[in-house]
């Protein structure tokens, strides 16, 4: 469902809370169709796939990118247009961090390891698992999970909320940001 200007003045200002603070998206390709032509057309955003080496036409269709967002871009107002898909997250860093040095944190997170030891692909960057998986970590779960990220944006099951995640005191803090 789209959201409205009033929304989307709501979000930017916890994206870019101040000039020390940069905003990237982590995106889900197996979620967003056509996303390669967004990411690669006229004006697209700096952005690198999470997924190293040269990729497949099919596999870089559905891997994970992570983009650089800025404020009024063509990009965000058509994540915006799209809130509600659950198509990623919102995470707010430092602004002194470059793309690559955000990417290396998250690239991290990309495999866990089941029960049996064998790697598993973890789809963290899904706003309907971010949540959930934070909520059950412990305080070096939380520091390895949030690394240089000072908070991040979900969107929620309610179209007129998203959720803000932090940590303060090795602890997990949720905000719910009413956009109404």
């Amino acid at each position: 469902m789209p959201i409205g200007p009033q929304q989307i003045e709501r979000l930017t200002t916890r994206l870019w809370l101040d000039e020390e603070n940069a905003a990237f998206a982590l995106l889900d390709g197996a979620g967003i169709p056509k996303l390669l032509d967004k990411l690669y057309g006229e004006g697209g955003p700096e952005f690198e796939c999470l997924y190293t080496g040269e990729l497949a036409p099919d596999i870089a269709e559905v891997a994970p990118y992570i983009v650089r967002l800025e404020p009024g871009s063509l990009f965000l107002d058509w994540l915006f247009s799209r809130w509600g898909q659950n198509w990623g997250v919102f995470a707010v860093v430092p602004a002194k961090l470059e793309l690559a040095a955000v990417r290396r944190h998250f690239r991290k997170l990309n495999i866990v390891y089941g029960p049996n030891g064998s790697p598993l692909l973890f789809r963290y960057y899904d706003p309907r698992v971010l949540g959930i998986f934070a909520s059950s970590c412990n305080g070096k779960q939380l520091r390895d999970l949030f690394g240089p990220v000072r908070h991040f944006i979900l969107e929620s099951e309610n179209p007129n909320e998203a959720h803000i995640l932090s940590v303060a005191n090795g602890e997990l803090v949720q905000e719910i940001l009413t956009l109404k």
